[in-house]
């Protein structure tokens, strides 16, 4: 299959189409514009397809939870304020059970903030958001490439789960330009049927699609049937990468956008003989915490670097315990590091605890 050049905005609003999804509604905001931009020609070249620039945030997203009532593939997109305005209709989405992805590019903040990338909404994504304890599955592609196969992997595992699931990029993911391959489109009349979706009775028993549980006995029966989709989702749903981390005496943590720059400054000190590594979570919620652990047998220094003043750091430190030092590294606001400046910081830990050998 033949590459194409495209901006992240673009490639998450082919690959959503591709993944069968056929109801999408935004409302504008920079820097993600570019996405429903595109979805916007896009679907007007599908007979099913339907989009909608909605009215604000909180239209969008429950005109959202009303299209995946009917059992359609649907999904929002924002940026940070935005993300917070549909916080409500998540929580709704999560108490009826229902299936839908929300991407949000991430901007400076808090408030209005500005509109460079940062990774300032990471315990917004990953602590639920909205009110009532739940959880949603958070995806933090790093690439291009990655852009394409998770947003396709978030619209399945919305569905097998169902569950709103949220794709973390940022504002500079969303507007770089990268090649990337496209797999075939699937065909939406393919997928299994929803047995839960109001459709229309057609003779069948009538169905009840709600998040309200006046009996408060009731409602803890509902929480803990979450709770065990939640554990079954954390023993089955937890992805990672580690580069270059079998020698390595100290290991960055990073996610996204950071995870690149990451990995740039791992390849400069290799390249200076010094034994860094890279441990990037896939999936922020579920945290990957048994292998970061696993891997503090072997490196007692972890490095985490994040474009904001220490979030995901927190989860490092309950996932390791006393078993590693953890160090943080941050620039919020939407200061973007470079691989030198990571590659300096580094090296300036290295030193202070003997370990540039």
């Amino acid at each position: 299959m033949a590459k194409q050049l495209m901006c992240g905005s673009h490639v998450i609003a082919e690959a959503a189409t591709r993944a069968g999804c056929r109801f999408y509604a935004g409302y504008p905001i920079t820097p993600q514009n570019e996405l429903p931009e595109y979805m916007s020609r896009r679907f007007a070249q599908i007979e099913d397809a339907t989009f909608v620039q909605a009215e604000s945030e909180l239209a969008a997203i429950n005109m959202v939870m009303g299209a995946s009532m009917a059992g359609v593939r649907a999904m929002t997109s924002s940026s940070s304020p935005g993300i917070s305005l549909k916080q409500e209709g998540i929580s709704y989405i999560a108490g009826m059970e229902l299936p839908a992805v929300v991407v949000n590019i991430m901007r400076g903040g808090p408030g209005l903030g500005n509109i460079a990338p940062t990774q300032q909404d990471y315990f917004q994504a990953t602590k639920g958001g909205g009110h009532g304890g739940y959880h949603t599955i958070v995806f933090a592609p790093h690439s291009g490439q990655e852009l394409v196969t998770l947003t396709m992997k978030a619209f399945d595992l919305a569905d097998a789960y169902r569950t709103p699931i949220i794709l973390l990029g940022d504002g500079l993911m969303g507007q770089m330009m990268e090649p990337v391959i496209f797999p075939d489109p699937i065909d939406p009349a393919t997928l299994p049927q929803k047995d839960w979706a109001l459709d229309g009775a057609r003779g069948r028993d009538s169905r009840l699609v709600a998040s309200l549980h006046l009996d408060p006995v009731e409602m803890e029966e509902f929480n803990w049937k979450l709770a065990r989709k939640y554990d079954a989702i954390c023993e089955r749903e937890t992805e990672h990468e580690s580069y270059l981390l079998d020698d390595a005496v100290v290991g960055v943590v990073a996610f996204g956008t950071a995870a690149r720059i990451a990995k740039g400054a791992v390849k400069r000190l290799r390249e200076s003989g010094l034994k860094a590594g890279l441990f990037r979570p896939i999936t922020l919620w579920p945290f990957p915490a048994k292998a970061l652990r696993t891997l503090t047998r072997t490196i007692k220094h972890l490095l985490v670097f994040e474009m904001n003043f220490g979030q995901m750091v927190e989860d490092v430190k309950v996932s390791v315990g006393e078993t590693a030092t953890v160090h943080f590294h941050g620039r919020p606001g939407g200061v973007v590091s470079t691989p030198h400046e990571i590659a300096g910081v580094i090296t300036k830990l290295m030193y202070r605890y003997n370990l540039a050998k």
